[in-house]
């Protein structure tokens, strides 16, 4: 079985958030943007680490210290392979590590940063924290397909209403993602995951 955070349902709780303290003089950190290499082309995803802080600093310590390389686009979720009872259909691509239920990701799971909190919203090309319960992301990541206003803040794909934590966008490449999302099948799950070769900071 392979670790599958996203669609579950949650548990109550939401993680306290890392925040800090007192106004800052210190300039605005400058955007990020990585190349993430799949087997059927690059996408660029560009981060704002003033914005998000928490979550972005999750993805880029994955990014810098190569744990995305060799991981898998593995789960293609379509309108067509929802069931007919899922009343908040969504369409998106989830990505990363894809470790096996019983290994731990590397890195320990971060606080939720809610789209409230942030000010970010899941549309076309946004990029997500997958998660079971509040507080559990860690390697798991997703790209939205159009606008998904169900998985921000007080949407309801989720039950516990905290949506997803929302961090970065596709700038480029977007007829990558989705080319991949194309592939869905019949289950979201794809019997042989797509290979990612490598996630650098571009430049």
């Amino acid at each position: 079985m392979k670790r599958r955070p996203f669609l579950s349902a949650a548990a109550a709780g939401t993680g306290a958030l890392i925040g800090l303290a007192g106004p800052s003089l210190a300039a605005p950190a400058a955007k990020v943007r990585t190349v993430v290499q799949t087997a059927l082309g690059a996408f660029v995803i560009e981060v704002d680490p003033g914005v998000a802080t928490v979550t972005t600093a999750n993805y880029l310590r994955h990014v810098d210290q190569k744990l995305l390389d060799g991981g898998s686009v593995y789960r293609i979720v379509t309108l067509a392979n929802q069931s007919a009872e899922t009343r908040h259909k969504i369409e998106v691509i989830q990505w990363g590590m894809n470790l096996p239920d019983e290994k731990p990701s590397p890195l320990p799971p971060i606080a939720h940063e809610t789209t409230q909190q942030t000010g970010l919203r899941h549309r076309d090309g946004t990029v997500s924290m997958a998660r079971n319960a509040p507080g559990s992301a860690s390697s798991e990541f997703f790209i939205c397909l159009g606008e998904q206003p169900e998985l921000d803040f007080g949407g309801r794909r989720n039950p516990d209403g905290q949506g997803f934590a929302a961090f970065g966008q596709v700038v480029q490449g977007m007829e990558v993602v989705r080319k991949l999302h194309a592939l869905g099948r019949a289950e979201q799950f794809l019997p042989r995951p797509i290979p990612i070769q490598s996630v650098r900071r571009e430049g």
